[in-house]
Parts: structure tokens; sequence; C-alpha cells
């Protein structure tokens, strides 16, 4: 307890708990009243000095020594920074050795000891209790900000299943407008299918009163519609609509919703920062320390020395991959068993110089000698646009669906072409009028 904040119990006989004892024994360090004295000085295993409980604590109390336990040390060895006796010294292993005496070293001991009390006391510990109370205030602080990012996160939750719930609701509308649409044409084919029946069986009973009928002025009179009834109404083949549900890429998904900052923390000491960071709720995987192989795949595209080597690559997921060579107008897709799932060729039979595939999982390649960055949506092939003056070269589709586009700007390209053609090599001249940027689309 605190001396400072609670009351204190008189002071009594460690023997038989007396109040107030007159004596001490200064070298068991006990309180002892008159009637426990006698015992207490009759256990001759222990040395005993009574004082007045007073003068507690003035009779030095020598330590035995380590080394021959009959004897009190007298003096303190500097170097080996023991006690030691008499017989110690006589020995000779404490010789040329710095030796005080012990009560010398025992006071300044006691001096050190005050002045750790008075620091410890009056200003160490003042400011662990600042800390602590700090500690106190920053957890308060992390719960209500841990709170305040999880309201801010179901917030933007809700924003989310609004959004889900607004294309389900487009969906399902638009899904009613082609509903209605189809409905409307089959509707309006099946009246006038009713109709001509009901037309044709009408003239199936005239048909029969006339046959039955002596009237030469009405079977004279009749017209046939047999030519027209031939002619069948045409046959409506509707084609349902399908949905086709893309690929949920949780990955992606997480670095489209947000991320959480990564936290820091700055521990000073000794005038000089170190700083502990975490990383935080980033969508990004850390690097391998070492590669892993997943597959090993053989294309179609055999080597260097016969002009087919593989020279892009790009993952519609994580089970297929999509290759092509620059010396090939094919686009391969395999699988990671190596097997080849189907191929595409350039719209313009010219060789790809790059690919890549968008978040819908189309392909996207580009023709460097038409100009054109392309896409490839089922088994049809867009140009997305048409270079002027440019010539694209790698392509890639960023998080937000956009295309990063490669391009080469070679002033009066065609005829710096022909004259590479023609030596063989590039000239330090044709490398100073080439510039390369990127751009999006």
């Amino acid at each position: 307890m605190d001396p400072r904040s609670s009351a204190q119990d008189v002071v009594r006989c460690d023997v038989c708990d007396t109040p107030v004892p007159p004596l001490h024994c200064d070298f068991c360090q006990t309180n002892l009243c008159k009637a426990c004295v006698g015992d207490h000085v009759l256990d001759f295993s222990k040395k005993h000095h009574l004082v007045p409980f007073q003068d507690r604590g003035s009779t030095p109390n020598y330590p035995n020594c380590q080394k021959h336990s009959l004897k009190q040390c007298e003096l303190h060895c500097e170097q080996c920074d023991i006690p030691i006796c008499a017989l110690c010294v006589s020995s000779k292993s404490h010789e040329n050795h710095e030796k005080i005496d012990i009560l010398s070293y025992f006071e300044a001991k006691k001096h050190d000891l005050q002045t750790d009390l008075q620091e410890l006391d009056k200003t160490v510990i003042a400011k662990y209790q600042k800390i602590a109370n700090n500690i106190t205030v920053q957890k308060a602080d992390l719960n209500k900000n841990s709170k305040k990012l999880a309201t801010a996160i179901d917030k933007h939750g809700e924003v989310w299943h609004r959004e889900i719930d607004t294309i389900i609701q487009k969906m399902k509308s638009d899904l009613d407008e082609m509903d209605a649409k189809h409905l409307a044409i089959l509707n309006k084919q099946e009246d006038e299918i009713t109709r001509t029946i009901s037309e044709i069986t009408q003239s199936i009973a005239d048909l029969k009163k006339l046959l039955d009928s002596n009237d030469v002025s009405r079977v004279s009179a009749y017209k046939s519609r047999i030519a027209e009834f031939r002619r069948l109404p045409p046959k409506l083949t509707v084609s349902l609509p399908n949905f086709t549900p893309q690929k949920i890429n949780p990955e992606q998904l997480y670095q489209q919703f947000g991320s959480l900052s990564a936290f820091s923390i700055t521990t000073e000491e000794h005038g000089y920062s170190m700083e502990t960071s975490e990383a935080g709720s980033s969508p990004l995987k850390p690097l391998l320390d070492e590669p892993r192989i997943i597959s090993t795949i053989q294309t179609q595209y055999g080597g260097f020395f016969n002009g087919l080597t593989t020279t892009s690559v790009t993952c519609p997921s994580d089970e297929e991959i999509w290759t092509c060579s620059y010396l090939n107008k094919m686009m391969s897709l395999y699988n990671l068993q190596g097997k080849l799932v189907k191929s595409v060729q350039t719209k313009s039979g010219n060789n790809p110089k790059g690919i890549a595939v968008t978040r819908s999982g189309d392909l996207v390649y580009t023709d460097n000698r038409d100009r054109t960055v392309n896409i490839v949506k089922n088994t049809q092939i867009q140009t997305v646009i048409r270079l002027q003056g440019w010539r694209p070269w790698g392509v890639c589709s960023t998080s937000s669906g956009d295309l990063l586009v490669v391009m080469d700007n070679i002033t009066g390209s065609d005829s710096l072409l022909k004259e590479l053609d023609q030596e063989g090599r590039w000239t330090e001249s044709i490398l100073r009028k080439a510039t390369r940027f990127s751009a999006r689309f």
C-alpha cells in the first residue's frame, strides 16, 4: 500500500506481536519485547546484538566470507568487487588489488542507494506514469479510430450493395423489355395466323357449298386463293437471351473496394528514432523470395533459331494463358496442362506485337504494321483505334479498364525502314529520330 495514502499500524514484537517493543537485535533485524529477549539470545546458531529500538541499525552487520565461512569480512576488494576477510588478505589471493574498509564501501553504497531512491521516487516513476497514461489515451484513440473506420467500411459496403442492386434491377428491366418485344412479335404473328386459319376455314366452307351448287354464275365468279394460302408465314426462330456471369476475382474486388493504409510506430530512444511498420490491407501480394514454377508449357512457337520464339504472355485466369510470337500471325490460348484450347488469327494477317487481357476477359492485341489496337470479343475482332503517325507495340489493361499502349513515332518511318532493310543495321541518325511514350485509351 502507498504509505502516503494509508494508515500505519504500531510497531510490534516480531515473536509475540506485543505492541511497541523496546529492543531490537541488529544482527537478526528482529524487534523484541522484554519477555522474548531471553529465548532469542539463547539461539547460539546466530550472533546477536541487542540495542534500544530507537538505535536500531547502528551496529554494522559484517558479511561472512565466501571462502572462510567462520570469518567476517571487514574489507572490500575493488577489483573483484567482493567482500574479503583477513585470511583472504594473508593468502595473497588479492595481492596488488585495491582494498577499502567495508564500512566505507557500505556508506558509499548507501549514498548511491539514496541517490537512486530520490531519482526513482521523484523523477523516473512520474515519467513512467505519464507514459502509462499516454498509452491509456492511445488505446482509447485506437478504439475510437477503429470504430470510425469500421463505420466507414460499412457505409462504403452499403454503397456497393446499392450499386449491385441497381445493376440487378437494370438487368431485370432489360430482360423484361426483351421479353415484351419478343412477345409482341409472337402475338402479332399468332394473330395473323389465326386470321388466316379463319379465312381458310371459311374458304373450305364456301368451296363445299359451291360444289353442291348448280348456280353457274356463282361458280363462275369464284376466285381461287390457293396461291395466297400456299405462301406459309415466315418461321420465327426466337433466340432466347442468356445470362453469362463474369468470374468473380476476389483480389480485384478487394482492390476496387479500397484499402487500409499501413500503420507505423516510432520508437524514440537515446536520441534516435526507430520506426516499426506493419502492412495495411493492400491487395497487392508480396514478392516471393524464390520464384515458384507452377507449370511448364511447350507452345507451338518452336524456338529462337526458327524465328518463332514466344514473345508475349498474358493470363486471363489462373488456369489459362495467351501467348504469341512476333513472327506468327496466330495467338494461342493454353491451359496449365499445356493443351491448346484455341487459336485466334489477327484481323489483318499481320503478326501481333503485344497482347493483354481486359478485366472482362477479352483478348487485346496490337498490330504494328496497320497501326491498330484490336480487341477480340468471342470470335469477332474489333478495331479499338487506328493510330496516325504512331506504331503500337506493347499493351496492357489497367485496373480501371483502360488500355495502356506503348508506341513508337519515327519521323519519315517508311523511308527509314527501307534504309534499315538495305543496310541491315540501325544507324545513329535513325536512333536520334526515334521517340517512345505511353498513351492511354
